[in-house]
């Protein structure tokens, strides 16, 4: 599920925990580690609220799969706001991100505030997030290796079949095609930055 922080609740967190039909992933965006930023963004959230959600939803579920949206390079976003923006996906370790860097919106307040930052140096830090979150997809990934998980096959793709864990994580395997819309137990045998490998057991 996608969800605004605003929305996150700890009943929501239960329900979702005491529920096979549910999946275990929550896409939460943060777009920003930095509470001096998150209030110019107009966020009713602040770093502390957003982390104090992540503890919760973990001790509902601690294999949670958590996927997430920021926006670097966000108008007067200062190296010092972007480190808290590191070191919030440091301490998270989701287990993806969308990453975008900010571009001017035409008749939003953003649009008109001072923005000394160079498109290089945007670039610079865009770079950095990308690499420290690969490292962690990638890390995390590996960790399935050997693994059993339950997944619902639901497409081919280049000849292989694709299928999503509980937490919605991405699996391709040999088989047929008929297999396709079944649940069926996987043995994940390799990974990637991106997705997970396995055979059918």
């Amino acid at each position: 599920m996608t969800s605004h922080p605003k929305d996150e609740t700890e009943k929501l967190f239960r329900t979702m925990a005491g529920s096979d039909k549910i999946a275990k992933h929550i896409h939460l965006p943060f777009q920003s580690g930095s509470s001096r930023v998150l209030k110019a963004m107009n966020r009713s959230y602040d770093r502390e609220r957003y982390l104090s959600l992540v503890e919760l939803a973990r001790s509902y579920m601690p294999d949670i799969v958590l996927t997430s949206d920021v926006i670097v390079g966000f108008p007067g976003e200062t190296e010092e706001d972007f480190l808290e923006t590191m070191s919030l996906v440091e301490s998270v370790r989701f287990d993806a991100l969308f990453t975008f860097i900010y571009s001017k919106r035409p008749g939003t307040p953003a649009a008109s505030y001072p923005d000394p930052a160079t498109r290089e140096e945007k670039q610079d830090r865009f770079d950095r997030l990308i690499a420290l979150q690969n490292s962690v997809s990638e890390e995390k990934h590996r960790a399935y290796i050997g693994k059993t998980e339950r997944v619902l096959i639901d497409g081919e793709d280049n000849g292989l079949l694709t299928s999503r864990t509980d937490g919605g994580r991405l699996v391709r395997l040999e088989g047929d095609n008929s297999l396709i819309g079944s649940f069926r137990e996987v043995k994940i045998t390799g990974s990637n930055t991106w997705a997970l490998s396995g055979e059918l057991i």
